[in-house]
């Protein structure tokens, strides 16, 4: 074996060369990287032993893509373009061989091979749309020459990571190896391509699918009216889009010239930035500066639930999903039997949309088992609380939890707001007890607020953060105190959004300005999804807002036909002139001379008071860094990923500017836009929340 780099070595099996690559962690196309696979095929090329090639790597997966770090540098070393012509031009057959995942660049890489063989395993993908971007070295035109137009337009535009069994159907990969005998394999079938005098195929020449594509012209207006919603604001899909319409339409150089021109807008774009601060940001929440990464973590081998709702259910979903086994404990039998009943028929929507199977439905059913008795949590290694959202419920049952659970064993609160010491108090373990805040619906929602109390230990806080990703979530370590991070700055949007509609606007008015934003729904939408009636309580009602009068009038949201909206047989929502009736005679009631409202001030006055109590937020220590509250938003409350979340959106703003907003808005209104402290200190300091220590 030669060294070709540090990172690339050169072999021999026979007459077949073996270019290896060695870059660990993902073997991304680093400059040493395309140094090393370019140096390696001339090498290959120029002995006269070799016949065949086989591009191959080692550790736990082929080229998993770019390196990110070098986006919006100056380019060093041998370009892409130059590695993928060294492939796809050799005079000898090149089989690229693949484990693990070929993304992005790396499929980029492998579609240049003249054949490609992959492990059972492997998945291949173009996710670069989930950066903001699109595949730009080649992807778009050469993917949809290999595996048609429809296919082509779903992977681009969805990021989705394909598996082998399904590339090889599709023509993306043209034999699949047993695992563990990737090399083997590769250099067998190599040897039998130089054998057989099989074609150097090259995708870029294949033009039979794009030509097929030509006589179906609404193909691309089809996808794009299908896809309009889950596109809706993003950049990135269109242009991946138009990229394939290239391919169909253009010969295959004018084609990478127009992906190349739409890929330097998208990096150079404010989405994509956004979109790769929201990547890296999202693993950085996995770093707890107190919290080393090599603490020992507990095993987590059986969970116990208590309460078998709309939560409870959902959160042991999550569980059996992972392969864990679940007691979930209600205080009676029908509430039980419902809430297991609710979790069957929502394995079986899934089941019947293709996710999984009806023996999986039926696997994962086997690992929950329904209890009325507490004491059947004794062996529990986890026991996660998801009773009614009222401090005495879960200080009686986690002080009943403490004297059945096993010594050792965490004890978590599913609250989205109370006092985790107060709860943890009820206890003889503070150290073992920890807030893990699902959001609804919880085997949904990709957030989860790890909640450290004053006494919990290293070792429990190392384990809620791994078991977040063991689960699917994206775990946020968050301090104690009201809300937490998500919901104390949501208290802010709301107060405003109240305030706003008895003062000039509506609520469909205030929707849409947050809509147009980019967040899923607004506010009142929100809030009628949801249902108004949630803590709202009859007997303590007094009808002095909008929601108290809209409740007692029974219109508590999408459940019972009407809210802020009425609704239709479907749920389809349009204003409603009750509603505005009802906010008439608040105001007239309240003494207030309605206004005419612009969307700029409702932008302002519904966000700018988030961006400041995420402020405070970071100044009491209650996150770690600014990039934690992007994430918590981000994952859990619906804000657009391409405007990054709102600690990074107020630096795009420039913090001056949002504190002269606030300070001309507490001029007029009051103190509840008074300037954070740490608001004051960056904007003097010409400094941003990023930069926030």
């Amino acid at each position: 074996m030669t060294a070709i780099n540090p990172v690339t070595d050169l072999s021999k099996d026979g007459d077949i060369a073996i270019v290896t690559l060695n870059s660990p962690p993902v073997n991304a196309l680093s400059a040493a990287v395309r140094d090393g696979l370019a140096a390696g095929f001339r090498q290959a090329v120029a002995d006269p032993q070799v016949k065949g090639i086989v591009r191959i790597c080692e550790g736990r997966t082929f080229i998993a893509g770019a390196d990110i770090s070098e986006f919006g540098s100056q380019m060093k070393g041998t370009s892409l373009f130059d590695v993928q012509a060294a492939m796809e031009d050799s005079p000898k057959p090149v089989v690229a061989a693949i484990h693990g995942t070929a993304l992005g660049g790396g499929l980029e890489v492998a579609l240049c091979a003249h054949y490609r063989v992959a492990v059972p395993s492997a998945r291949c993908g173009l996710p670069e749309v989930n950066l903001g971007l699109l595949p730009g070295a080649g992807g778009t035109q050469r993917l949809p020459r290999i595996v048609g137009v429809e296919k082509a337009l779903e992977m681009v535009t969805s990021g989705q990571h394909v598996p082998a069994r399904q590339c090889l159907e599709m023509g993306l990969v043209d034999e699949l190896a047993p695992e563990g005998t990737l090399k083997q394999t590769a250099v067998a079938f190599t040897r039998r391509i130089v054998a057989e005098n099989k074609p150097l195929r090259k995708v870029r020449e294949n033009n039979a699918k794009v030509e097929a594509a030509r006589d179906h012209p609404k193909i691309f207006e089809n996808f794009r009216k299908a896809k309009a919603r889950k596109f809706r604001g993003f950049q990135a899909p269109e242009s991946n889009i138009r990229c394939i319409e290239a391919a169909v339409s253009l010969p295959f150089e004018e084609g990478l010239k127009t992906e190349r021109k739409l890929f330097l807008e998208l990096m150079t774009g404010p989405q994509s930035a956004a979109q790769r601060y929201a990547f890296f940001a999202e693993r950085q929440a996995n770093k707890i500066p107190d919290v080393p990464d090599d603490t020992a973590t507990l095993p987590i081998r059986k969970v116990g639930v208590v309460g078998a709702g709309t939560m409870g259910g959902g959160i042991a979903m999550n569980f059996a999903n992972a392969g864990v086994p679940v007691t979930i404990v209600e205080a009676a039998p029908d509430a039980l039997d419902r809430g297991l009943g609710v979790v069957r028929r929502n394995y079986e929507r899934s089941a019947r949309g293709g996710r999984f199977t009806a023996e999986d439905v039926e696997t994962r059913m086997g690992l929950l088992t329904g209890s009325l008795n507490l004491q059947d949590l004794a062996d529990c290694d986890l026991v996660i609380e998801a009773v009614f959202e009222q401090m005495d419920v879960k200080k009686d049952v986690f002080r009943r939890l403490d004297g059945i659970v096993r010594q050792g064993a965490i004890l978590a609160s599913n609250t989205s707001y109370l006092d985790i010491d107060e709860i943890a108090g009820a206890t003889g373990r503070l150290e073992s007890v920890i807030g893990l805040h699902f959001f609804s619906p919880a085997n949904v929602m990709r957030l989860l607020e790890i909640v450290r109390g004053a006494k919990t230990s290293k070792a429990v806080i190392a384990t809620a953060m791994k078991l977040a990703k063991t689960i699917g979530k994206v775990g946020v370590l968050v301090g104690v105190g009201p809300g937490f991070v998500g919901n104390r700055m949501l208290a802010q949007r709301s107060r405003e959004a109240q305030k706003l509609v008895l003062e000039g606007a509506m609520p469909w008015d205030v929707d849409r300005v947050l809509y147009d934003f980019g967040f899923p729904m607004g506010p009142f939408a929100m809030g009628d999804l949801a249902g108004l009636d949630i803590g709202w309580v009859r007997e303590t009602s007094k009808g002095e807002t909008l929601r108290e009068v809209l409740c007692e009038m029974d219109r508590r949201g999408q459940k019972t036909g009407a809210g802020y909206y009425d609704y239709d047989e479907n749920r389809n929502a349009r204003p409603s002139p009750v509603t505005e009736k009802i906010i008439r005679d608040l105001r007239i009631r309240n003494g207030i001379d309605p206004r005419v409202i612009s969307d700029a001030e409702i932008l302002e006055r519904t966000l700018y008071p988030m961006i400041n109590e995420g402020a405070n937020i970071l100044d009491e220590k209650k996150a770690i860094r600014a990039s934690d509250i992007d994430i918590v938003w981000i994952n859990g409350y619906g804000w657009p990923v391409y405007r990054g979340g709102p600690m990074y959106y107020g630096d795009r703003i420039g913090l001056d500017k949002v504190l002269a907003r606030m300070k001309a808005f507490q001029a007029q209104m009051g103190d509840d836009f008074k300037p954070s402290p740490l608001l004051e200190r960056l904007a003097a300091d010409g400094e941003k929340f990023l930069d926030a220590r």
